[in-house]
């Protein structure tokens, strides 16, 4: 069953992001990324932990994030204003531009290396957590052609307020809810150790 849901997400995925990838132009984005670089910094590594890393990451994540801020489906306050204005090309080029940049690595927590690792790649069998490099790759790079993110690099803050944010219902863009079942059945324990176990993959 859960192998024929992620077969059907796909392959909508790959219907509904293919247009959009192959539309943007780097050039073009690197110019309109100007008021991106204040919280997400010239080469989208971010200038804080407060902001995620845009570097590196998929296209079609990139355009669909976008996309949702500016139709409310995704809301951020931050985010609103910044996209309000932005065409479809705009969202195009600024994603084919970010995702041209190379992820500057993480640092692991020692402390929480075996205990995300096992998360990542066992999950967790008694409360139904299951294994995220099923999804998001045995390296965290994702799968582009599904809009499921690289998570490999990014800051372990930013990734921790996202698994709260699916907990809570204050984030419900994940395709069928699947995120927001997932992060629901984590300990606040697994959320930091897997959180700080993918800022430190390459």
């Amino acid at each position: 069953m859960k192998r024929t849901l992620i077969l059907a997400v796909l392959g909508m995925a790959l219907g509904m992001t293919s247009s959009a990838m192959a539309a943007g132009n780097v050039a073009a984005g690197k110019e309109k990324s100007a008021v991106c670089a204040a919280c997400h910094g010239i080469d989208g590594n971010g200038l804080s932990d407060a902001y995620p890393k845009l570097a590196g990451q998929h296209e079609g994540y990139l355009v669909k994030q976008l996309m949702e801020f500016k139709s409310g489906a995704r809301q951020n306050a931050l985010m609103a204003p910044m996209v309000a204005n932005l065409s479809e090309q705009d969202m195009a080029d600024l994603a084919a531009y970010f995702a041209s940049q190379k992820t500057t690595p993480g640092a692991v927590s020692e402390d929480l290396v075996a205990a995300g690792e096992q998360i990542y790649r066992g999950g967790n069998k008694e409360t139904g957590v299951p294994a995220c490099m099923a999804c998001h790759g045995p390296n965290g790079n994702g799968i582009p052609a599904a809009n499921w993110p690289k998570l490999s690099g990014q800051y372990n803050s930013y990734v921790e307020t996202q698994l709260h944010a699916f907990a809570n219902g204050d984030r419900n863009n994940s395709p069928n809810g699947m995120m927001a079942d997932i992060a629901s059945k984590m300990s606040e324990a697994e959320i930091k150790a897997v959180s700080a176990y993918v800022f430190g993959l390459k």
